[in-house]
C-alpha cells in the first residue's frame, strides 16, 4: 500500500487540486438547471429545461452574446495571424533587437488591465477614435497577440527539426515542406492560441468597459443585470461556451497526435524509398 501510494501521490493530488478548480464550471453547469425563487436567488430551487430550451432571457442579452463573439472572432482571427508571423520570426530568424522584442510581448500579459484600460482610452481621446465596436476589437487584438505569441513560440521550441531538415534532404521544397509537415506539427499550438485569444476576448471586462462607449458585450450585460438579478440563462450560456472549449481542446489534442504520426510515418516512407532507390 505505501508503494502504491509513493507511486500515485502526485496524480492524486493534481486530480484534487483540478477538481477544486472545477467546482465553480460545476456550480455554474448545475444552476443553468435551476428554476430560481426569485430574481435575486442564487440557490437551487428546482430542476428545469426550461433555461435551456429558451436560452435567450432577453433581447438586450442574446444581442450582447452575439456582440461578444464576433468581437471575439474578429480579435482571434487577427491576433493568431500576427501572433503567428511574430512567433515564426522570433523562433526561426536572428535579427538586431529579438531580445527586445522578446520582453515587449510580454508586457500587455504583466500590465494590469486597470492601466491598459485607461491608457487605450486615452490613446482614443487624443486620437479623435470615438469609443464604440472598433475600439474594443483594437484593444483585445493588443492583449491577445501577446498570447498568440507565447502559446506558438512554445510548440515551435518543442517541435523536432530532424522532420523538415529529412524532408529538405528528400528534395522537398520549401513550401512543400511548411505545408506538409511544419503546418501540421503547428497547428495544434496554433489552434490553442486562437481558442485562447477567443476566450479571453469573450469574458474580458476591465479593457472593454473603458473603450466600450455605449456597445455593450456579453460581460457588461452580466455585470449591469446583477443589480437586478442574474436570469439563469446566462448560466446556459457559460457552461455552453465551455462545453464548446472543451471539445475544441480535445478535436486539437486528437489532431496533434495524428498530425505527429503522420509526419513520422511520411519521413519514414521517404527514407526507404529513398534507399530502395540507391
Amino acid at each position: 500500500m505505501k508503494r502504491w501510494l509513493a507511486d500515485r501521490w502526485v496524480m492524486g493530488v493534481a486530480l484534487l487540486v483540478l477538481g477544486y478548480l472545477s467546482l465553480p464550471i460545476l456550480v455554474v453547469a448545475g444552476l443553468s438547471f435551476n428554476r430560481p425563487a426569485s430574481r435575486l436567488s442564487y440557490d437551487f430551487n428546482e430542476f428545469t429545461l426550461d433555461n435551456w430550451k429558451q436560452p435567450c432571457a432577453t433581447a438586450d442579452m442574446c444581442d450582447a452574446v452575439g456582440r461578444s463573439m464576433l468581437i471575439g472572432l474578429i480579435a482571434t482571427a487577427v491576433a493568431t495571424i500576427l501572433g503567428t508571423l511574430m512567433a515564426f520570426a522570433l523562433v526561426r530568424h536572428g535579427f538586431k533587437g529579438r531580445a527586445g522584442i522578446n520582453g515587449l510581448i510580454f508586457l500587455p500579459m504583466a500590465t494590469p488591465e486597470l492601466v491598459m484600460g485607461t491608457s487605450l482610452l486615452a490613446l482614443f481621446v487624443a486620437a479623435g477614435v470615438p469609443q464604440g465596436f472598433w475600439t474594443i476589437v483594437i484593444a483585445h487584438v493588443m492583449f491577445c497577440v501577446s498570447f498568440v505569441v507565447v502559446t506558438v513560440k512554445a510548440r515551435l521550441a518543442g517541435m523536432d527539426r530532424r522532420l523538415e531538415e529529412a524532408a529538405m534532404d528528400l528534395y522537398a521544397s520549401e513550401w512543400q515542406t511548411f505545408r506538409r509537415i511544419t503546418l501540421p506539427l503547428v497547428l495544434p499550438g496554433i489552434l490553442a492560441a486562437a481558442l485562447l485569444s477567443f476566450s479571453l476576448s469573450f469574458d474580458d471586462f476591465i479593457i472593454t468597459n473603458f473603450n466600450a462607449g455605449t456597445t455593450v458585450t456579453f460581460p457588461m450585460y452580466v455585470w449591469g443585470a446583477a443589480q437586478r438579478g442574474i436570469p439563469p440563462q446566462v448560466n446556459v450560456v457559460g457552461t455552453a461556451m465551455f462545453a464548446i472549449a472543451l471539445l475544441l481542446v480535445g478535436a486539437s489534442s486528437l489532431q496533434g497526435r495524428r498530425a505527429r504520426r503522420a509526419a513520422l510515418a511520411a519521413t519514414v516512407a521517404a527514407n526507404q524509398t529513398a534507399k530502395s532507390r540507391s
